[in-house]
This record gives C-alpha cells, structure tokens and sequence, in this order.
C-alpha cells in the first residue's frame, strides 16, 4: 500500500520534547520564558499567566500551567 512521502517522513522525524519553564515576561500574546538550565525562549499562548509562572511549552506554545512545587532534578551528562 502507497502512503504519502511527507506522513513518512514525519514518522521519522522525533516528537518536540515538553519542557518545563518560568514565565520572565510578557508581550501581548507572546511569553519569554527561563529553563531551569539557564536557557531563554519565547512562546505563544499566554493567556492569564503571571510573571514568575511556571508553564509547560512544546514547540513554541505554552500547553498549561506546570505544578510549582514540582522537585527539580538536573542531570548534566
């Protein structure tokens, strides 16, 4: 059976990873948010988030609020 070359490449292609951020400002729609790692990105989705809330974002877009009591843990390899 034939299948579409883009759904078989998209196949191939790993899932974007969820990751857990700290809301440092806010630009009408857009977020900029903080890794635990240090590193800074922006993100779609604000909604009624506050500075200093912890979200998880996929791809560029906030998908939810992040527990903030959650443990950290951070491995360096």
């Amino acid at each position: 059976m034939s299948r579409n070359p883009y759904s078989v490449f998209l196949d191939l292609v790993p899932p974007k990873r969820l990751l857990i951020a700290t809301v440092t400002g806010i630009d009408g729609d857009v977020a900029r948010l903080v890794l635990p790692g240090g590193g800074v990105l922006t993100a779609r989705g604000v909604g009624q988030r506050a500075i200093g809330a912890e979200v998880y974002v996929r791809d560029g877009v906030i998908e939810g609020d992040a527990p903030a009591d959650m443990p950290l843990v951070q491995v360096e390899i």
